[in-house]
C-alpha cells in the first residue's frame, strides 16, 4: 500500500507454500526493496481461517493497527507495516484443497486440517523437479515425507538415497557425498532418483558451497578429478534447525538457502495436528500388534500428552503398550512436571532416537527451565535476569519467547 515496493502483491495459497517470508531477501515469497525493513522481516502462516503475522526479530520492528506485535492472528482487512512500507491483508477467497479427504500421503498419516495442507503441497511438488527442504521438529517424520514425495513422483523407480550429515565431520562430508579416490559418493548412488540430505543444516560451510555451485549449475565436480559430470538427482533436505537464523549468525550459506526456498514445507509438530493422535495411535496398535482394539482409556490418556518427541515419540509410546500392556506407566507426565533433571534425559534416551535430534530435545528442555528460574531468582525482573545469565537482552527475550509459543501450542 506504500513504500518502495507499492503496487506489488502476494497471493498466499498454502496448498504450495505453507510459509511465506516477507523481507528485503531474495529468500522471501515478497521481496521488498526498503532498506528499513529486515533481509527476513516476518512470516505469514496459516492458523486455521486466520492469517499467522510473526516478527523475525526485525531491527526495526513489525506493527499492525499501530501497535509494534511480535506475533498476531489477523482475519482479513488489517494494516501490517514493517520500515517505510505498510501491507493491506485482504481474503483472496477459498483455494481449493486438491488432498482434501485424504488420510495419507505414502507412509504419512493424518486427517487434521494442517496435514491436509501439507499433502496437497507435497503432491504437487511430487512432480516437479525442484530442489525441496522439510522443515519440522525432531520426530515429525520428515525423512518419511521425503520418501513419499520421491515414490509419487517420476524417479519412484530410481534410488532414493538419504545421506545424514551427522554421520561425518566436516573433512569426510566431502568425500561421502560428491565421492573420491576411496569410491563413489552419495551423489553417485543417487543418479537418476533423488538425494535426501538430512539435517542439512549440519552439512559443513565447504560442503555447503560445493552443493550450492551444483544447484547452480547441475554438474558433479568429484574431488581430485577436473572434468565436471552432468547431475542427474532430484535434492531434498531435512532440517530441524531455523535455517534463516542461521544465515544470519554466518552458520549456513544464504546461496543455498535460496536455492530451496521455491520449496518450503513445514511439517507441523504432532501438538498442531488436532485429532491425529488417535489416528496415529490406532495405526500403531495395529502395526505392532496390539490385541482387540486400542482401549478409549489409553487414547485418552494419549491425546493429553504434549509429545515433544513428536510423532515419533508416540510410536515408542503405543509400542510399549502393546508389550507391557496400557496399565503401565508408559505414558511419561509433561516436561513441567518433571522435577529431576534426569528425568526428562532418561525420558529423551527412552525415545531411542539419533543422537542429534535426542539432544536437540535436552537443550531445549535445559533452555525452558534456566529461563524460567532465571526470572523468577530476579522476582520477575526479566532485565536483571538477562544479566545474571550473561545473555544479551535480546537473546534472553527471544528464549522467553519461544518457551512461551510452546506452551501455547
Amino acid at each position: 500500500m506504500s513504500g518502495p515496493s507499492v503496487g506489488k502483491t502476494l497471493i498466499l495459497d498454502w496448498n504450495k507454500v505453507p510459509q511465506a517470508l516477507v523481507g528485503q531477501s531474495q529468500v522471501c515469497e515478497l521481496v521488498l526493496s526498503d532498506p528499513r525493513t529486515s533481509r527476513r522481516h516476518l512470516s505469514l502462516t496459516s492458523e486455521g481461517t486466520a492469517l499467522r503475522v510473526v516478527d523475525l526479530r526485525s531491527t526495526n520492528g513489525t506493527r499492525v493497527g499501530g501497535i509494534r506485535i511480535t506475533e498476531a492472528l489477523l482475519e482479513g482487512g488489517e494494516l501490517i507495516e514493517l520500515g517505510d512500507s505498510s501491507l493491506r491483508v485482504a481474503r483472496a477467497g477459498e483455494l481449493r484443497m486438491g488432498a482434501e479427504g485424504r488420510e495419507r500421503f505414502g507412509r504419512v498419516l493424518g486427517k487434521s486440517q494442517a496435514m491436509q495442507r501439507l499433502f496437497a503441497a507435497c503432491e504437487a511438488l511430487s512432480t516437479s523437479t525442484l530442489p525441496v527442504i522439510i522443515e519440522g521438529e525432531t520426530g515429525t517424520g520428515k525423512e518419511l515425507l521425503a520418501e513419499a514425495i520421491h515414490e509419487t513422483g517420476p524417479r519412484s523407480a530410481a534410488p532414493f538415497i538419504v545421506f545424514d550429515c551427522a554421520a561425518h565431520d566436516e573433512e569426510a562430508q566431502l568425500e561421502a557425498l560428491f565421492g573420491g579416490p576411496r569410491g563413489p559418493g552419495a551423489l553417485d548412488q543417487a543418479r537418476g532418483g533423488t538425494l535426501v540430505i538430512d539435517e542439512i543444516g549440519e552439512l559443513g560451510m565447504q560442503a555447503q558451497s560445493r552443493v550450492a555451485a551444483l544447484l547452480d549449475r547441475g554438474e558433479l565436480r568429484r574431488v581430485g578429478e577436473i572434468e565436471p559430470v552432468r547431475a542427474n538427482v532430484r535434492f531434498i533436505a531435512t532440517t530441524r534447525d531455523d535455517l534463516d537464523r542461521s544465515v544470519e549468525q554466518g552458520r549456513f550459506r544464504e546461496e543455498l538457502l535460496v536455492h530451496f526456498a521455491g520449496a518450503r514445507i513445514q511439517v507441523p509438530a504432532l501438538r498442531q495436528r488436532h485429532g491425529d493422535v488417535e489416528l496415529l495411535a490406532r495405526h500403531f496398535w495395529k502395526l505392532f500388534g496390539g490385541a482387540a482394539e486400542i482401549p478409549k482409556r489409553f487414547l485418552l490418556q494419549l491425546a493429553r500428552q504434549p509429545w515433544p518427541g513428536n510423532v515419533q515419540e508416540l510410536e515408542h509410546a503405543v509400542s510399549r503398550a502393546t508389550v507391557l500392556g496400557e496399565e503401565h506407566d508408559i505414558v511419561s507426565p509433561t516436561i513441567g512436571e518433571r522435577d529431576r533433571p534426569s528425568d526428562y534425559i532418561e525420558h529423551v534416551l527412552g525415545m531411542s532416537l539419533a543422537m542429534p535430534s535426542a539432544r536437540q530435545l535436552v537443550i531445549r528442555e535445559f533452555e525452558r527451565r534456566f529461563v524460567e528460574r532465571a526470572v523468577r531468582e530476579q522476582g520477575g525482573n526479566v532485565t536483571r535476569a538477562a544479566a545474571a545469565s550473561g545473555l544479551t537482552r535480546r537473546y534472553f527475550h527471544m528464549l522467553l519467547a519461544k518457551n512461551k509459543q510452546n506452551k501455547q501450542e
